[in-house]
């Protein structure tokens, strides 16, 4: 009777002991499958993270709502079919990549000109064969009453340019030829409109593929 009981309780103590080790190996193998699975997770998390922004890309060009003038192919100004701005293309110069803006004015005339906004927001002009030198035609950033030179080398051609009204929506600049003496106290005036461009006669705008009037 006693051998038999002895029998009976190893057995049931040998099942309790199956039963512990079998309830721990399940919970170690669930901790470790929650591990695995949270460690995924954060391995994919800045993956994701890059994915988003680079499916949505904001910049000073590109944002095209808030730039003074905004800068993608296709963009137009028209006045009428002999007098008209459209941006055409793009080109690097010195590493910086640079918009191609093409003018027919009065029917005949052509002019070229390659602009780029950059981190400052400063409207920046170039020449393919000026390489080195930016003529400064704006600084969005500015406030009333601020002043800056668009070549800053204090020849005929820098101008002195003061920022002399702005607003949510629209910034006026004056430019004066302080060192050509023929023209110095005789200013003009460039308004650029935010989403827009130049403040001018145009009649017909294309921004963004989207005619605005």
């Amino acid at each position: 009777m006693g051998m038999l009981l002895q029998v009976h309780f190893t057995a049931i103590i040998g099942t309790i002991f199956q039963c512990l080790t079998y309830n721990i190996e399940f919970n170690i193998y669930n901790q470790l499958k929650f591990m695995k699975k949270t460690i995924l997770q954060l391995l994919i998390l800045p993956f994701l993270f890059v994915a988003c922004k680079m499916q949505n890309p904001k910049n000073a060009e590109n944002n095209f709502s808030e730039s003074f003038l905004p800068m993608q192919i296709g963009n137009y100004w028209k006045i009428d079919a002999q007098n008209y701005t459209e941006i055409q293309n793009t080109m690097r110069i010195d590493g910086k990549l640079y918009y191609k803006f093409y003018s027919l004015i009065g029917g005949d005339a052509v002019s070229t000109t390659y602009l780029r906004i950059d981190e400052n927001n400063e409207l920046k002009e170039s020449w393919p064969e000026a390489t080195g030198k930016e003529y400064t035609r704006a600084k969005f950033n500015s406030k009333v009453g601020d002043s800056f030179f668009t070549l800053n080398d204090q020849t005929t051609n820098d101008y002195k340019v003061t920022v002399i009204e702005k607003t949510d929506k629209k910034i006026t600049f004056s430019f004066d030829m302080v060192y050509q003496d023929n023209m110095k106290g005789h200013p003009h005036q460039v308004t650029y409109v935010k989403g827009q461009g130049l403040d001018d006669d145009s009649k017909s705008i294309k921004i963004d593929g989207k005619i605005l009037k």
